[in-house]
């Protein structure tokens, strides 16, 4: 299936086909298992299905950050190399992995890392929010500044700063689901 289709099946399962959705991942089953099988030893190989199975679980769980500007297939992989690299890194810990076998993914400045994606996501969200309450958000949840200071900074009250928060985290569930 070819990048466009994938893009296609992907706008359309956000919208809410869920039948779209079954053929967004079956679609992206095969490739990735061959992805998966293409860069491991012989000795982790038995490692690819759980590989595909981990990033199917995060397509599915980072769905609603997908952004349909972007190719699908590009957001895939990044998800699909982040996986491989932790099976890797927990492979590292007992045995031995040549450089030249992950060299691919160290040192290019092109791969964003888990905390660049995560960061990359959260201001994506909170840039749904009005600018108060995603400050608000931003400093008592994320920078872990008390109500009281938060106030302070913003000019807002005590009491305001508690009702933004409360209530731009209700709209984050209720925009982008549980997983806020």
């Amino acid at each position: 299936m070819d990048e466009k289709q994938l893009h296609g099946l992907m706008t359309a399962s956000l919208a809410g086909d869920a039948s779209a959705y079954r053929r967004l991942l079956g679609a992206l089953t095969p490739p990735l298992r061959s992805y998966f099988r293409r860069r491991l030893h012989a000795d982790l190989t038995n490692h690819a299905e759980d590989l595909v199975q981990e990033t199917l679980l995060a397509i599915h769980s980072r769905r609603m950050t997908f952004d349909p500007s972007q190719p699908v297939t590009v957001w895939v992989y990044a998800i699909a190399r982040y996986k491989l690299i932790d099976l890797l890194r927990q492979a590292r810990k007992g045995t031995h992995i040549p450089i030249d076998d992950i060299a691919e993914f160290i040192g290019d400045p092109s791969i964003e890392t888990e905390d660049a994606m995560a960061k990359r996501d959260v201001d994506t969200m909170l840039g749904t929010l009005p600018d108060h309450t995603a400050a608000a958000i931003r400093n008592v949840r994320l920078e872990g500044r008390s109500v009281a200071e938060t106030a302070m900074a913003t000019g807002l009250s005590a009491a305001s700063v508690k009702i933004a928060v409360h209530r731009g985290i209700k709209a984050l569930k209720k925009r982008f689901g549980e997983e806020v």
